[in-house]
């Protein structure tokens, strides 16, 4: 007896009219097909072909789809990306030819890319106003990338960079060099380390800076870590010789640091790196700021053992800190920065001489102030 073959058309055809499973003959025959329609809605109506099933022989590779093209099939070492420049020392081009093929080559428009970014994130993020602000980067033994002047960093192209050497004198780029490179130029003299540097105007650390007061250290580990002390530097005109030489001096050994009554200065081993520095600076201005107006004005500081784990990671990252054999007396010590206005009310129940208001002079304050608002009207 010839046994009837049901193909994956034949039991579509066969649930559409409204028959079951249960209606197939006991020796039908069916195709994989057959079965897949079955299994994915048996007593139902099928709107097309089951998809087959996919074969598996057990093993992992046929249970992944396969990598896609450039991807390598074992996985590589982790790194920590770094965009720190490496020039050949000795290496700088000379001529006019040399100097623009130089400028022009794929490996410096790359840090230009990188800087324009850069200056797009300090106008992101309220760091720079109007055409302030400037940004370099050393690219050899005697030459540095900076950001041209009257140009907002909002609005910054990688063709608006210029080069110029290490007397400030313009060597490349059709925009005018910033009027302030050369304090950039005197911290990359005084610290080899200092590759990139960054001036900008953010509001926090611009206020510290405006009112004369340092940051009071061991309070926020992130800024801790990669800033270190952020220092004051007394104030001289922009762009003097005279402003060059005391943020060179101050700043080759704090890579933060305040500039009074102008703004802020951060330096790094890249772009990147100095505006990290940036970010941490300003973070930790708002964060200080605001703690000192909550609680008193009372701040906890990280326990002096735990700084210690602080100067431990910074030596991992290569950072060297001057505060390493300070002892804890000197550390933290952050009796001088007082904030803006503290109001307290005194314990009722503490003696007469703890600081709590005179009755006869609050009395004399209420019957002045009653005249005054009686005159007023």
């Amino acid at each position: 007896m010839t046994k009837k073959v049901f193909t994956g058309a034949d039991i579509e055809a066969f649930l559409k009219s409204g028959k079951t499973a249960a209606d197939l003959p006991k020796d039908a025959v069916l195709t994989p097909s057959a079965r897949d329609v079955l299994r994915d809605g048996p007593g139902k109506v099928v709107a097309g072909k089951a998809a087959a099933a996919p074969v598996s022989t057990g093993k992992s590779s046929d249970r992944f789809p396969p990598l896609p093209p450039g991807v390598p099939k074992v996985p590589p070492v982790p790194i920590v990306p770094s965009f720190e420049y490496h020039w050949p020392a000795g290496g700088d081009p000379v001529t006019p030819e040399e100097i623009q093929r130089f400028f022009y080559s794929p490996a410096i428009v790359e840090i230009k890319t990188q800087m324009v970014h850069v200056g797009h994130k300090m106008w992101g993020r309220n760091m720079v106003d109007g055409n302030g602000g400037n940004i370099t980067v050393r690219v050899g033994d005697n030459l540095v990338l900076c950001t041209p002047t009257l140009r907002s960093k909002g609005e910054l192209q990688v063709d608006d960079i210029a080069l110029v050497d290490f007397d400030g004198n313009q060597k490349a780029g059709w925009r005018k060099r910033t009027s302030e490179v050369n304090t950039h130029l005197a911290i990359m003299k005084r610290q080899p380390l200092a590759k990139s540097c960054i001036h900008g105007h953010p509001p926090y650390s611009t206020a510290f800076a405006v009112a004369g007061i340092e940051p009071p250290t061991c309070l926020c580990s992130e800024a801790e870590i990669f800033t270190g002390p952020i220092k004051l530097i007394p104030y001289q005109t922009p762009g003097s010789p005279e402003n060059a030489t005391s943020v060179g001096e101050v700043a080759k050994d704090n890579p933060a640091v305040l500039l009074q009554n102008h703004g802020v200065m951060t330096w790094g081993s890249d772009v990147e790196d100095a505006y990290w520095k940036l970010e941490n600076m300003e973070t930790a201005c708002q964060t200080i700021w605001v703690a000192s107006q909550l609680n008193g004005g009372k701040l906890h500081s990280i326990p002096f053992e735990k700084m210690q784990d602080i100067f431990k990671i910074r030596r991992q990252l290569g950072m060297v800190d001057p505060r390493e054999d300070w002892k804890e007396c000197q550390l933290c010590d952050n009796t001088s920065f007082q904030p803006g206005a503290v109001c307290q009310i005194a314990d009722a129940a503490a003696p007469a001489d703890s600081g709590r208001l005179d009755p006869e002079a609050e009395k004399l304050v209420q019957q002045l102030t009653d005249q005054i608002l009686a005159a007023l009207k």
